[in-house]
């Protein structure tokens, strides 16, 4: 049986175009086939190789040993949408700046690719988010998510009233900017940004976290992955907010509108090279991503005489 690999990379970067073709020659010259999505396909060289097959864009991993995505977090988030639920774990080749859920850089493209030809990989499930939103006891929208699900206020100018509420109880009501509900492996994410603690993908927790939140009370919060969070936005709020599941997929929300949130069903299966312990992987991450956090005080050192 052929073995095939879905490849998934921006059609319109350049960079991302360029190694995508380095790297379907290598899988090729290996003896595995090269898939892509049929717009991809189109709209980038490689979809004119002979060497490369497209996919039903409805079930694209069928028949796909991995999904291989090179970009960044954002690339790699769109490729877990893909590999959901299938049996083809998912694996990111790091082109953009941070790439927390990368599994390998740029520089080692040659290498990890002989990896993935020799199976030398290991496959660890990341928990992902389940949401509902519904208006007036009608659901308006369901979706999903490997990092975050947020609510955020619509215009700038506007504070959105919020109360968060867990396993049916009200907890506290405040005015913000919006909350950020993320699993474990979106806690480097936004959640980190707003003020959230990093949380080791393997801790079964849910965690809560409120955007500038006008309030003496509105820390972060963990709750336990069986807990179910909700969000019930004031109906007295001027104007609406929006919905967002890992960055990308969005839903508009009336004044009054309730979202609910509680842990996935359906796990997202990431290919792994490396065996670090986290805190080798979060330290490596920063460093790659801000230099300054360790460079620019070596700097300032050097400019002072200091060792």
């Amino acid at each position: 049986m052929t073995r095939r690999i879905l490849l998934v990379a921006h059609p319109r970067r350049i960079e991302a175009q360029q190694f995508a073709g380095d790297v379907a020659d290598q899988l090729h010259a290996a003896g595995l086939q090269v898939a892509l999505l049929p717009d991809a396909a189109e709209a980038t060289i490689l979809g004119g190789s002979p060497n490369i097959v497209t996919v039903d864009p409805t079930d694209p991993a069928r028949g796909c040993e991995l999904v291989c995505v090179l970009g960044g977090d954002g690339a790699i988030l769109r490729g877990a949408a893909l590999s959901r639920g299938t049996e083809a774990p998912l694996l990111g080749i790091n082109l953009g700046h941070v790439g927390f859920l990368a599994e390998a850089e740029r520089e080692k493209l040659v290498e990890t690719v002989e990896r993935i030809v020799a199976r030398d990989y290991v496959v660890e499930e990341r928990m992902t988010l389940e949401v509902t939103a519904s208006y007036d006891g009608e659901v308006i929208a369901r979706s999903w998510a490997l990092n975050e699900v947020t609510v955020e206020k619509a215009a700038r100018e506007r504070m959105l009233e919020v109360t968060v509420e867990i396993d049916g109880r009200p907890l506290s009501t405040f005015g913000c900017d919006g909350v950020v509900m993320a699993t474990p492996t979106g806690s480097t994410a936004y959640a980190f940004s707003a003020g959230g603690p990093v949380m080791w993908p393997d801790v079964e927790a849910l965690l809560v976290v409120p955007i500038s939140a006008h309030a003496l009370f509105a820390r972060p919060l963990v709750i336990g992955p069986k807990s179910a969070l909700a969000i019930e936005l004031f109906a007295d709020n001027d104007g609406s907010a929006v919905m967002w599941c890992d960055g990308s997929r969005t839903v508009e929300l009336p004044p009054g509108a309730r979202i609910e949130v509680c842990r996935g069903d359906t796990p997202v299966r990431l290919a792994r090279l490396s065996s670090w312990p986290f805190a080798d992987r979060l330290v490596a991450k920063f460093d790659l991503s801000v230099t300054g956090w360790r460079g620019a005080p070596r700097r300032i050192r050097a400019a002072s005489g200091k060792s």
